[in-house]
This record gives C-alpha cells, structure tokens and sequence, in this order.
C-alpha cells in the first residue's frame, strides 16, 4: 500500500535490535484516513474469503482490525494482555513475546466472544517473529473455529515469521500492507 510505505519510509525510525518505530502513525498517534485505507485495503485483499470475525491483539492491532471489521462488516476481538475484573467464565490463553517490552505477555480472550465454529481473520500491526500470531492462531484452534488468514500492516520479513507460520501448519493467506526487507545499518528498506 504506497500510502503506509510512504509514511514508514518518512516517519519510521530504525531503533536496532529490529526495532521499527512508527508511533507517528500506527503505535501511539493514527491517522484516521490511512487508518480507514488500511482497513479498506486489508478487506479487498481478504474478498472472497467468508469471514465470521477478526481476532487481533491489543493495543496496537485494534485500530486495523477495527477498521477492517467495518469493511467487512463483522465483529473484532481483540485478546487482553491483562484480565480485567469484568472478565469471567472460561478463557483463552497463550503467551508470546512482546518485541519492545522483552518478556513474554499474555493475551487472554474470553470464550464467549470467540465461540466454536467460526471463520476467523487474524489482523494485526506486525508480522516479525510470528509468536504472536502463532499465539493468536492456538486461539482460534482451542475454540474449535477456522482461521482463514493473516492481515498485517507490517511485516519484516527477515525476521523469518511467515516462513514459521508455515512451517507450524498454518497454510491460509498471509497478507502484508508494508513489507521491510531490511533493517540493517540504520536504514529502512522497503519491498
């Protein structure tokens, strides 16, 4: 999608590690027309696809599910990193590791919004590693539904996660909107 590689390649700033900053447009301030694009472009690329829902992860993944779910016209789920005191009965948990924090978070959903038997898009703001898509699919699997494909904003495909979606099982679309080929010495290479 031009519009977000033009914006990463403007804003983005190479952090190391692997590290993408793009907090001017996806991970502490939006922009809602891109954000609105985005969303539109995810549901073109996933037409054709019967969808029931989106799962995705908080925080940074509820703006492109959100958006995409209004494209499609279907509810989002986002899985919690923390269990608030309204959420009870049964829950789905899985574990990964958070890229910018350093330690394994988890990410809970309640099973009530996730029931057995329905077609499921993941949506989410990266694809690195793939843990926590990974984590996002075990979901989908323990509640007895059907993931049917994996939208990102951005994937940095040296970091080698589509090839270990793939190598888990998970043989279903795998769509990015912004694909890094490269983060070394300092820069930001675009596909």
């Amino acid at each position: 999608m031009q519009a977000l590689k033009e914006r990463i390649a403007a804003e983005g700033q190479n952090l190391g590690n692997g590290i993408l900053k793009i907090d001017s447009l996806l991970n502490h301030q939006m922009y809602p027309a891109l954000m609105l694009e985005m969303g539109n472009e995810m549901a073109r690329r996933f037409q054709g696809i019967a969808i029931d829902r989106i799962l995705t992860a908080e925080i940074s993944g509820i703006a492109p599910a959100l958006m995409t779910g209004l494209a499609l016209n279907v509810p989002v789920v986002y899985a919690r990193k923390m269990k608030p005191i309204t959420m009870s009965g049964p829950v789905y948990l899985e574990t990964a590791p958070s890229h910018t924090k350093g330690v394994e978070v988890g990410l809970l959903v309640a099973a009530e919004f996730l029931p057995a038997g329905q077609r499921i898009l993941i949506v989410d703001d990266f694809l690195a590693s793939g843990r926590t898509l990974m984590a996002l699919s075990r979901m989908v699997m323990s509640a007895k539904s059907e993931l049917v494909g994996v939208g990102v904003v951005v994937e940095k495909s040296f970091e080698g996660g589509r090839d270990l979606m793939r190598k888990a099982g998970y043989n279903v679309p795998i769509e990015s909107l912004a694909t890094i080929t490269s983060m070394d010495d300092g820069k930001i290479v675009l596909a």
